[in-house]
């Protein structure tokens, strides 16, 4: 698949502490398999919000925030490689702290766990205030050195109330958390944050370095400042944008997710649907002798598939396909 990466490449503007980090998600899909983390902080850096993404590609997601470590992030991946649930990553993180201290530490995870997600999180006492977490069956949020503990409770309303796939969800999570001061430390310069990104692995990816997901786009501020969140929100439609196939084929293909029956309309001259699974291999085919045409997929498993569009010169088009009955 096609992977969409923008990174915006400026110079620091603010000195800041690299202590704290401040709001994030980790969230997955146990439909799709897709796993995500987004976050913000008013660091003004590359490497400001995003530091802390962990995608362990196929099993979930970890950050380690507020005073973060990344001998703490790198104990926290080794632990979900080697099978700890979410809960049992957050009891080994307290007892093996790298400083011997985790009252200041605060960490999220969550797991797909065979399609039945599991989450945690754990904050210190001695973070900065305002701080919370909030855990729910897929997901996992937290926050610190917050202008209230609204920005957290309202990432995780934005998230539970938007329909979607993850990554619209995770967005959406963001755009709740926006608000002056929402890291207190950026409320003199009336934005949220310095710093923004938002991270999705799918299926098929094969490497969870940065710039290498899916999805995988980060925002940091120079000199002039602006909402991060909101120029992320844009490289976001952006991305979400060439994705759109029709555009350019005259192929359209939904719904997408599908519940059972997928529809395809075109004013090209298909010839042929072939569906294959995330590992490559064709499942079925579809012969297609309409501009409307109706596929069953009801048979198929839920998940990730994707569906390439044949007309006599070959592939004219493949997209990816949601399957949830």
């Amino acid at each position: 698949m096609r992977k969409i990466t923008f990174i915006l490449l400026f110079f620091l503007f603010i000195t800041v502490s690299y202590g704290q980090h401040t709001f994030s998600i980790v969230a997955v899909d146990p439909v799709t398999g897709e796993i995500g983390s987004a976050g913000a902080t008013c660091i003004a850096a590359e490497d400001g919000a995003q530091a802390i993404s962990d995608i362990v590609l196929g099993v979930g997601a970890i950050h380690t925030q507020s005073f973060y470590s990344p001998t703490n992030q790198n104990n926290a991946r080794t632990r979900m490689i080697a099978g700890d649930t979410p809960e049992e990553i957050m009891q080994w993180l307290q007892d093996n702290d790298v400083s011997n201290d985790p009252s200041a530490r605060q960490y999220t995870a969550v797991t797909l766990n065979d399609g039945d997600p599991l989450s945690a999180a754990f904050t210190g006492p001695n973070c900065f205030e305002e701080f919370i977490h909030v855990t729910g069956p897929n997901y996992s949020i937290a926050g610190n050195i917050l202008i209230s503990e609204d920005v957290v409770t309202d990432m995780e309303t934005a998230f539970l109330n938007t329909d979607g796939t993850l990554a619209e969800k995770l967005m959406a999570a963001l755009q709740g958390a926006k608000r002056p001061g929402a890291d207190v430390r950026c409320l003199d310069e009336g934005i949220s944050s310095a710093s923004a990104f938002i991270r999705v692995a799918d299926p098929s990816d094969t490497d969870s370095s940065y710039g290498n997901l899916s999805l995988d786009l980060n925002v940091w501020i120079t000199s002039e400042i602006f909402e991060p969140i909101d120029e992320l929100q844009i490289l976001f439609d952006q991305a979400l944008s060439t994705e759109d196939a029709s555009l350019v084929t005259g192929v359209s293909v939904y719904p997408n997710p599908s519940q059972g029956e997928l529809f395809i309309k075109s004013v090209a001259n298909l010839k042929e649907a072939i569906l294959y699974n995330v590992t490559g291999q064709e499942v079925s085919r579809f012969p297609i002798i309409d501009n409307l045409t109706s596929l069953d997929v009801s048979r198929f498993g839920n998940g990730v598939y994707f569906l390439s569009l044949q007309n006599s010169s070959g592939t004219l088009t493949t997209q990816k396909i949601i399957i949830n009955k």
